[in-house]
């Protein structure tokens, strides 16, 4: 596929300007935590790092996407959780250091776990002749430069100017947020045809993934022993991905990839806010009791 505008200038800056938010709202304290509470943060990520991926090819599988949508599927269920995540559990009274934690660990480990699941998924829907020969060393390289640089960019400045950081915050979350809207909306302009074509079953993919990861990751949490809080964080973690970073990744190799991060992009926030809404009580009477 030949680089547009859009996709090599574009996508990364406003991706980039999203993660240097999410940087801005980290201190090392978020990774320090994992050694300190390694229960829930070891948790979060098996969700994160292998159940999430294994149900995005799952559900591929059975609402049998064509190949380039489920790779591009697969690609979304292995990116890492948003910073909508975190505004959500903590709108939700979950335990939102968990949460940060979680994004900042996750959103590291995507240098090594999206390519490995974008090569994965290219190999089990034979989406060869769609991506072509992956270079797993440039795609590694590009997901350093989309996550790991910018959220030390934005942990740099925090470190340097907190209260500027501090009164600015608000406006720069409101900056990202419109950003996301932006490029879930040229996303899903770009592939208009494909997005027509098969509207039914992607909307039915996103939405069962979805629901499924929140479903799935809340139980686990439960089983594990976490309370209530922790549960909620670790299900918003999987039930709001990183869409951003998916379409970005997927729109270089070929843009019928991002759609269904696109269309994922467009309902995780409705789910996730009934979701956090429903939680918000539940915690709130917990913690009066």
């Amino acid at each position: 596929m030949e680089p547009t505008l859009t996709t090599s200038v574009l996508l990364p800056a406003a991706l980039a300007t999203i993660m240097i938010a999410l940087g801005l709202e980290l201190t090392l304290a978020d990774f320090r935590r994992v050694v300190r509470q390694p229960r829930g943060v070891a948790i979060g990520l098996v969700n994160l790092v292998v159940v999430s991926p294994a149900l995005a090819f799952g559900v591929a599988t059975l609402f049998d996407l064509p190949a380039g949508l489920a790779v591009g599927l697969v690609l979304l269920g292995a990116s890492p959780g948003g910073t909508m995540a975190n505004v959500l559990t903590h709108l939700a009274r979950g335990d939102t250091a968990l949460s940060l934690t979680m994004t900042a660990v996750s959103s590291v480990a995507a240098a090594i776990t999206v390519p490995a699941y974008l090569g994965l998924a290219s190999d089990h829907f034979d989406a060869g002749a769609l991506v072509g020969d992956l270079a797993m060393g440039s795609i590694v390289a590009r997901v350093l430069l989309l996550t790991i640089v910018p959220v030390a960019v934005g942990m740099a400045v925090r470190e340097r100017w907190p209260r500027r950081v501090a009164a600015a915050r608000p406006l720069i979350g409101r900056f990202a947020a419109g950003l996301f809207l932006l490029v879930v909306i040229g996303a899903v302009a770009s592939e208009h045809d494909v997005v027509l074509e098969h509207a039914g079953a992607i909307l039915g993919a996103v939405v069962v993934l979805n629901v499924t990861a929140l479903a799935i990751s809340f139980a686990v949490s439960k089983l594990a022993g976490l309370d209530d809080r922790q549960a909620t964080a670790i299900a918003l973690e999987l039930g709001i991905h990183n869409a951003t970073l998916a379409i970005a990744v997927g729109s270089t190799l070929a843009t019928e990839l991002s759609v269904p991060a696109a269309a994922y992009g467009a309902i995780m926030f409705l789910s996730g806010g009934l979701f956090a809404r429903a939680m918000h009580r539940r915690n709130a009477a917990v913690r009066a009791a």
